[in-house]
Formats: C-alpha cells, sequence, structure tokens
C-alpha cells in the first residue's frame, strides 16, 4: 500500500523521472494516525521494520505492530506527564524502540529531539536548556541513562527520564511499563503546521542550532524516498544513519512508509563494512543509502565478491562524492550511485533522481519542490560555471514545505537565513551547462567528516582550555577515508616552546572532552594566525597553506 498518493500531486515523464510535485493534504494531517494506523488498517500484515544486530538478534514488525505499539508508548508517555507541546529528548540509536517512539510522540502531539548517544552530559545540558526539554528516552546501552540522571539532577527541567530495557536508578523502565499500557488511543487533535520534531545541527559560529519541523516535513521526504531512493512497495530499504541524525528521517522511516516500503536496521556500534554487506546480502536489501565513506570502506572489501543481486538502486549524500568511488562502486556492482544534496533544514534540494543519468561527483539538479538557484553575494542569479551560494526562492503563491520553521531561541539567525524572501542554505555550488550542481564547500567552514557534520567552534572551545593555547583554529582537510579529516592550528602563549609531545597531549587533553567523531587527527603549530582586517582568522587561507 502506497499512502504518497494520498498527499500530493506528482507529474512524472514516460521513464518515471519525476517534473512537477506539489503536496495536497489536510489541515489536521499527523504521520502517526494518517501513515502508521492507517497502514495498519490497509495492509496490517506487511513489514514495517526488519532488525537485527550483530548478536544475530533478530525481530519483525508488521505496520499493525508499529500501530499496536506506538499507541502503548503514548499511552506511557502520557500517563507519566508528556502532553502536546513537551519536548522530548530521545536517544535510541538504532534500537527498535525508536520506530514506535517517534511515531508515540507524533501523536501527542509533543515535538521529538532526536539526538546521538555520542553526547557527553554537557552537550546534553545545552540541549536542555536550548530547547526547554522536559523529558528523555533512553537506549538502555552505555551509560547514556546515567548521564541523563545527572543532567536532571543539575537542570531539574528535565522533569523524567526513560530508558528501554532496563531498570536505572531515578529512571522510568519504558518496557515494564509498556508491558501494561492499553493499545487503545483516542486521537490527540494536532495540526499538519504545528512544531513536530527539532534537530540539533552544528555551527561554525556557534554551539549546535536547533532546527524546528511541522508536521508537513514528513511528506516532504516523499521526493526522498519515492525518487531518489527509488523505494519500492514491500521492498526493504537500509539508511546507515544512526536514529540522533537528520539522516534517519531521510532514510529511515517517513518516505519509506508513505511508500509502502519496509526499513532495515542493523543495530551496531562499530562499523564493520563486511558485516553490512552481509545485512544486504542476507536480507536482500532492495535500496540503500550511505555517506561517501561507507561506499570508500565497501570498495576496498570488493562488493563483487557478496551477492547484491536484490540491490536495485543505492544513493549518497552528506559529503562530496569522488568519481573515483563512483567508478569502482559501477565496476563492482553495475550500480551508479546516485547523488543528492540537503540539510538539516530541509529535505532533498538537489538530486541525480532516479530514471536521470547522473554526472559522477554531481549533486544532481533540483527537485520540483524547490526554486534552486547560484547567487552572488548581492543576491544576483549567476551563470553557469560561476561559483556562489545555493539559495531557495520560493513561490509567491505557495507555501515552502520541508524547510524548517525556526531556530529556537535564535529569531534573528532564521531572520538572516531567510532575508528577502530567500532561504541561504550557507552551501556554495556551481552549476554547469545541463544544469548539473557542482559541491564547493560551506560558506561557514562547516566540516563534514566520515559523513557527521562539526562545527570548529565547539572544538576550538575545548581547545581554548588547554594552558598552552593563546589562539587556534580548527578546519577540514581531505582524507581519503573520511571525507575530510579534523586538522587543528595552534598558536602557544609566548612562555611553551612548540613540540611533538606538546601537540600529542594537547590532541589527548582535547579528544578526552568531545565525542568520538569530533577528535583532532592532525595539529600543527603557527607563528601567527592569518587574519582579515577586522582580527578574523582566514580559515581559508590555514586550509589551503
Amino acid at each position: 500500500m502506497q499512502l504518497y498518493k494520498n498527499f500530493c500531486k506528482a507529474v512524472t515523464d514516460e521513464n518515471g523521472v519525476l517534473k512537477d510535485f506539489k503536496l495536497d493534504f489536510p489541515e489536521d494531517y499527523n504521520f502517526g494516525y494518517d501513515v502508521v494506523d492507517k497502514m495498519a488498517r490497509l495492509a496490517p500484515d506487511d513489514i514495517a521494520l526488519q532488525w537485527t544486530n550483530p548478536d544475530h538478534e533478530e525481530k519483525t514488525f508488521t505496520f499493525a505492530d508499529i500501530s499496536r505499539l506506538s499507541n502503548m508508548a503514548a499511552n506511557v508517555l502520557r500517563n507519566n506527564g508528556v502532553k502536546k507541546g513537551d519536548r522530548v529528548l530521545v536517544i535510541l540509536k538504532r534500537n527498535y524502540e525508536y520506530w514506535y517512539v517517534a511515531p508515540a510522540l507524533h501523536k501527542l502531539g509533543a515535538v521529538i529531539i532526536p539526538a546521538t548517544n555520542m553526547l557527553t552530559v554537557d552537550d546534553i545540558l545545552y540541549r536542555v536548556k536550548t530547547a526547554d526539554i522536559k523529558f528523555a528516552v533512553s537506549t538502555p546501552d552505555g551509560h547514556n541513562a546515567e548521564d541523563l540522571v545527572e543532567v536532571s539532577r543539575r537542570n531539574p527541567n528535565l522533569k523524567k527520564v526513560f530508558v528501554a530495557r532496563r531498570d536505572v536508578e531515578g529512571t522510568i523502565n519504558f518496557t515494564s511499563e509498556m508491558e501494561k499500557a492499553s493499545d487503545k488511543l483516542e486521537r490527540v487533535d494536532t495540526k499538519a503546521e504545528e512544531e513536530m520534531l527539532i534537530y540539533f545541527t552544528s555551527g561554525t559560529t556557534g554551539y549546535p542550532k536547533a532546527v524546528i519541523h511541522n508536521h508537513t516535513y514528513t511528506l516532504a521526504h516523499i521526493i526522498t524516498a519515492k525518487y531518489w531512493q527509488n523505494v519500492q512497495e514491500k521492498g526493504l530499504h537500509l539508511t546507515v544513519a544512526e536514529t540522533g541524525w537528520g539522516k534517519a528521517s531521510w532514510g529511515k522511516i517517513y518516505g519509506q512508509w508513505l511508500c509502502g516500503c519496509a526499513v532495515m536496521v542493523y543495530d551496531f556500534d562499530k562499523f564493520s563494512p563486511g558485516k553490512l554487506l552481509r545485512i544486504i546480502e542476507r536480507y536482500k536489501v532492495t535500496s540503500f543509502c550511505a555517506p561517501p565513506t561507507v561506499y570508500r570502506y565497501f570498495i576496498k572489501k570488493d562488493m563483487s565478491k557478496y551477492d547484491l543481486s536484490s540491490l536495485k538502486h543505492i544513493t549518497t549524500a552528506g559529503e562530496a562524492l569522488n568519481p573515483e568511488v563512483f567508478d569502482r562502486v559501477f565496476e563492482q556492482t553495475g550500480l551508479h550511485i546516485m547523488e543528492g544534496f540537503g540539510q538539516t533544514e530541509s529535505v532533498l534540494m538537489l538530486a541525480n533522481l532516479a530514471g536521470t543519468v547522473s554526472k559522477p561527483g554531481s549533486m544532481g539538479k533540483p527537485t520540483p519542490l524547490y526554486n534552486t538557484m547560484i547567487v552572488d553575494e548581492q543576491g544576483n542569479e549567476l551563470p553557469a560555471g560561476e561559483v556562489g551560494e545555493i539559495v531557495v526562492v520560493p513561490d509567491k503563491n505557495s507555501k515552502q514545505y520541508g524547510i524548517f520553521m525556526g531556530y529556537c531561541g535564535d529569531d534573528e539567525l532564521y531572520k538572516k537565513v531567510w532575508r528577502n524572501g530567500v532561504y541561504h542554505t550557507g552551501d556554495t555550488a556551481y552549476v554547469d551547462d545541463d544544469g548539473y550542481y557542482w559541491y564547493v564547500g560551506r560558506v561557514d567552514d562547516l566540516i563534514k567528516t566520515s559523513g557527521f557534520r562539526v562545527g570548529p567552534f565547539e572544538i576550538e572551545n575545548v581547545l581554548m582550555e588547554h594552558p598552552a593555547v593563546l589562539e587556534c583554529a580548527v578546519v577540514g582537510v581531505p582524507d581519503d577515508y573520511r571525507g575530510q579529516a579534523i586538522k587543528a592550528i595552534v598558536k602557544t602563549v609566548d612562555s611553551v616552546e612548540p613540540t611533538k609531545e606538546l601537540a600529542k597531549e594537547i590532541k589527548a587533553f582535547v579528544n578526552k572532552k568531545v565525542s568520538s567523531y569530533k577528535w583532532i587527527h592532525y595539529l600543527e603549530f603557527i607563528d601567527e594566525m592569518p587574519k582579515t582586517i577586522s582580527g578574523k582568522i582566514k580559515r581559508t587561507d590555514i586550509r589551503n597553506s
């Protein structure tokens, strides 16, 4: 059953390539009720989620299962005080609970804030304060539950912490409560354009920004799933991302279920390309999406040695795709990697859509949901071949769905990126003569490493805590496996001599305090930082040195 047809008007050509697309939905649209529950009525036995882990445990959930479990989860949350509008932090990694907790929060009209399990106590404290978070749901793995208890002790605004599958002092055992909960739930009155989801995304000039999306965000991902990832009804789609990152919304729930496609989840902690390829082989995954870093590791394992005959379509996003990777994957699988581009603030903006001919290394062309162009600093559209900022110019006669509705506590920043009625992505690119977009870089120097987005400011703050550091700058440098590696440039205080031993000490100092994906891989000392007339450090000069 493909419910996406109920919520959009799509026009395709004779090859099935999307040419025009408009959303059409009721004002009370809610993914929990209008997709999950409806699929449970129309196709109750169709698989919604196929889950496994490195210990070979398996669980299969139908749409009827997800509907019932999400009702029970909603009742547990509501019985413990969660109500419409409350913001709930959810750290569930790739645990299967995510796929019924998320719809449960949607049904209640609460706002889900997915987060990675890599967060430290300080990271969580910042999010609780910034987004006024009152509740949290935690994975049973690692020390996240204990960290959340510590956060609630230091900031009482975090009222209750739920933990799946285990008892932790100061928390509520979510699984035990589920066993006692009713599976009946009366529909809560929610509106399509009310807050539904918040993602924190790293910036380069401050702490992570809290990006707010409404319920229509789920529908805008129809293009992502149907027309880019090319998911199939009763197929099995695998996106590698952990649920704390925005790519999970792109490839692990919304568009896929709207298209009647099951989601494959491999719940791992340590990435192993061979094991992931065996998952694709064993479960007969039909479509796959991952950042270029994953494909680089796949090439090393030689994809031709695995039975990937079920795999019909592969996509990538998150960092620039090297043409060599594109060619090697094609040699080993016969499949073209179809690249796409979007942001935490948006859905799919640019893509090599299904049915088109992709250009290796190109992000593709604008999707029909957005009027995208390249402009200079004055907002003038640039001709082919000239580098400028990617912007979206909405049709004045219609609303722009899929792009976020605001930043928590930062209206000025929202106004800045939406200046003069135009959305400024902060990413630069150029367009070739055929209309394909080619990525150049971040306007604000965001680092993309192994599929993660890292803001230099966060790491620089920790660097400055070391007594030997006078000034510093953090940049991304090319890396064959990570896409970009993190490099720190340091000027020491006058009384300290830069040495190899000091470099190791500073790296260790920082890497103990930040999440592993933010670790410094290279550190270099410098006598004087290159600066602008106004005193700002010139990162471009540092990267090119």
